[in-house]
């Protein structure tokens, strides 16, 4: 059974940067895209950006393009994103998601990790 664990998260300030890290068990880390999502209070969950699994490609949503990184360490079966110039906006619970099949910006993945809060204050 694929297991999706996350880390990181916390209380920032505007500006400052911070990484997320989700780790997969249980399945072929190569075999699977690695998305993120995140959902604020009474929002709907979108999609933040997603890597392929061979690393190769990769998209971000248009508000975090140039601030948020997604990488992928095949070593640690563990991808990882990189938010900098982090803005109140990006508030929100961050959702790891994996999947065999699709790199699709919607939240139709197989497994999800346990959600991590992130707070910006201006």
């Amino acid at each position: 059974q694929v297991r999706l664990v996350q880390s990181g998260g916390g209380l920032v300030q505007a500006g400052d940067s911070l990484r997320l890290s989700c780790i997969l068990s249980g399945g072929i880390f190569s075999a699977y895209t690695m998305a993120r999502f995140r959902q604020a209070p009474g929002q709907e969950r979108e999609v933040v950006g997603a890597i392929n699994w061979s690393g190769t490609d990769s998209y971000y949503e248009d508000s975090v393009k140039g601030r948020f990184f997604i990488s992928r360490d095949e070593s640690k079966n563990t991808t990882y994103l990189q938010m900098n110039g982090l803005k109140p906006e990006d508030t929100s619970i961050y959702y790891c998601a994996a999947d065999p099949n699709t790199m699709a910006p919607l939240p139709l993945y197989d497994y999800w990790g346990q959600g991590t809060q992130v707070t910006v204050s201006s």
